[in-house]
Order: structure tokens, then C-alpha cells, then sequence
């Protein structure tokens, strides 16, 4: 493919992926008030079930989280907002307050100041990172994006002010390259990834909240030493199809409460803001490393609607050093 071409093909690949995404934000209209607590993207209470983590108060229903570049006062700058598709590829951005400052103070949540996911817009390329943030409040990561295409990059993070809140800001990434549009992977109940099997069972209900379960096996035995990995057995972030709206929350229990068991089941109690198309994913420690199994959900459609689909390779999580995500 000549350079007019692959510019040209990435264009309209970029252009088709925001139509899309205005298709689905205009087609499933504004959220309810049974789906404050599921709209955003913020930090589950102690139960597991999620607590909204914007504040609102009347007026329009809160935006889903990630959908926004800036949100009270914040703003999630991008100083690398594009790149070439390659192994190792270096991503820098900051939090700036309402001032234009870098944001240095946060209030650690999950064992870390701040947790950033960069997603493929077809939701085959995931990546849940852990950047390194410098004096001035730059943080800086490095991570395998190998497909080009449009991205989208989530800062879920808490500042350190008093009274700030929990917030889930998103900013679109373009990664240069031959691109090659790929469908959203089919749905069905079991991942594979690295030898290991995980299943699901439970389903998303809109403004609802819904348990899921998520069975992690090896070679057909269940596993039963998972580690924990940032206080827990598993972290679970799900991302609507077309327009990328974020929800992440973290399973129901915690490692040494006396009541959760290391495997092979890991609990998680979440809503989503409406009906649709979800990709799930699960991050799971064992034997020292973590690993991402990637589900495919439809919303609305009961338990039978919890279904996964194998993961590819892309849907691996980045190692710690030089960047793992969360």
C-alpha cells in the first residue's frame, strides 16, 4: 500500500469509527435516574456494588465515564495524541486542573496514583498500564500498540484536594500504520488466554445491578492460588461498543477479609448505563504474572447474555516493567 493510500484508508477508518460512535450516543438517548450509579466511571463501594463518582444533583443525567476529556475542573492533556503502531511505544500525558496546571498530588486508590487503559476503538487491542509520573505531573508509560487505528485512552484517577472526586476522563489516540479493520469478536461464555480458561456466568442489566462470575481454570483443573494483584483476585473494566464509555470495577471481597477465597471464582457486582454491546476485561495474577481474558457481552438480554469470546494476543495485558497496566 503506497503512503496515499494507508493515509487515505486510516482517514476514512478514523471517520467511520466516530460515525459510529455518534450512532450509538444518539441511539441510546440519555440515562435515567435508575442509572446515576452505572454511568459513571468511579469506585465501587465496600459491597462491590458501584458508587457514582461524579456529584450532579438534578439537572441533565450524568455522561457515562471516559467520554469526556474534561470533567470537573480536569482535563486529561495527551502530549504524544499520536503514534506509530510498533512494539514499545511511548505515551506521555498530564492532569490539568482548572488553571492549566499539571496535577502532582493524588490520592491513591488500588495501591496507585493513577490507572491508565489504552483501547483499540474495535476493542481487539486492550492495554491497562502502569505509567510513571515525573515532578512537574507528566506521566510518561511505554506500551505494545501493534495495529493502527483509533484509540482511546482512560485516566482513572482521584486528586488529592479536598472535596475532588473520583474521575474517568478519556482523550482519542491515533496510531499510524496499515489498517485493517477488524470485527468486534463474537459472543460466547469462555476466554483462553495463555492456557488458561476462564468462564463466565451472569448477565449486564441496564441501570441494574448484575453479578458476574468469572471461573478461572488451567488445563482443565480450577485454580485456586490466584494472587493478589493490586489488593485483589481480579480487576474487571468494561467498555461499550462504538462510543467506548468506561466502567471499572473491582470484585466483590478482598484477599484476607476471612470470606474470599483465592480462585477459581472471582465475584463482581456492576450495572451498565444502558443496552448494547460490551467487551469485558478480566486481569488475573498467577504464578507471578498477570494475564487479560477479553468477553464480549450483550446487555439487556439476561444471564445468557453473559458471554465471552476467546482473547487474542492483543488482549494481553503489558508487562509490569516497562508498563503493565493495572
Amino acid at each position: 500500500m503506497n503512503t496515499g493510500l494507508r493515509i487515505t484508508a486510516y482517514a476514512a477508518a478514523v471517520a467511520a469509527t466516530f460515525g459510529a460512535a455518534y450512532g450509538v450516543g444518539k441511539g441510546v438517548g440519555p440515562l435515567g435516574a435508575d442509572e446515576k450509579a452505572a454511568a459513571h466511571g468511579g469506585h465501587p463501594s465496600t459491597n462491590g456494588a458501584k458508587e457514582p463518582a461524579g456529584g450532579g444533583g438534578g439537572g441533565a443525567a450524568p455522561v457515562p465515564g471516559g467520554l469526556q476529556i474534561s470533567e470537573s475542573g480536569y482535563t486529561l492533556a495527551l502530549e504524544t495524541p499520536r503514534v506509530d503502531a510498533g512494539d514499545r511505544t511511548r505515551l506521555r500525558f498530564s492532569i490539568r486542573d482548572a488553571d492549566g496546571r499539571k496535577v502532582t498530588a493524588y490520592t491513591r486508590e488500588h495501591d496507585k496514583e493513577l490507572h491508565f487503559i489504552v483501547a483499540s476503538r474495535d476493542l481487539t487491542v486492550f492495554r491497562h498500564l502502569h505509567p510513571t509520573r515525573a515532578a512537574d505531573g507528566t506521566w510518561s508509560t511505554t506500551a505494545d500498540l501493534p495495529a493502527a487505528g483509533g484509540y482511546r485512552a482512560f485516566a482513572d484517577f482521584k486528586p488529592a484536594k479536598k472535596g475532588a472526586e473520583a474521575l474517568t476522563l478519556g482523550a482519542d489516540l491515533a496510531v499510524s500504520g496499515d489498517y485493517n479493520p477488524v470485527a468486534l469478536p463474537a459472543v460466547a461464555r469462555t476466554a483462553e488466554v495463555d492456557g488458561y480458561q476462564v468462564t463466565l456466568d451472569g448477565g449486564l442489566n441496564p441501570g441494574k445491578n448484575s453479578e458476574l462470575k468469572l471461573k478461572v481454570a488451567r488445563n482443565g483443573k480450577p485454580v485456586t492460588d490466584l494472587q493478589p494483584y493490586l489488593g485483589a483476585y481480579g480487576h474487571l473494566v468494561a467498555l461499550r461498543s462504538g462510543d467506548l464509555a468506561y466502567l471499572h470495577v473491582h470484585p466483590n471481597g478482598a484477599p484476607g477479609d476471612g470470606a474470599t477465597k483465592p480462585g477459581p471464582q472471582v465475584s463482581f457486582t456492576a450495572a451498565v448505563p444502558s443496552s448494547g454491546t460490551y467487551r469485558l476485561f478480566l486481569d488475573f495474577q498467577h504464578n507471578g504474572k498477570v494475564r487479560t481474558a477479553a468477553f464480549t457481552v450483550e446487555a439487556g438480554q439476561g444471564s445468557g447474555a453473559g458471554a465471552g469470546t476467546t482473547a487474542p494476543p492483543t488482549g494481553q495485558p503489558e508487562e509490569e516493567a516497562p508498563g503493565h497496566g493495572h
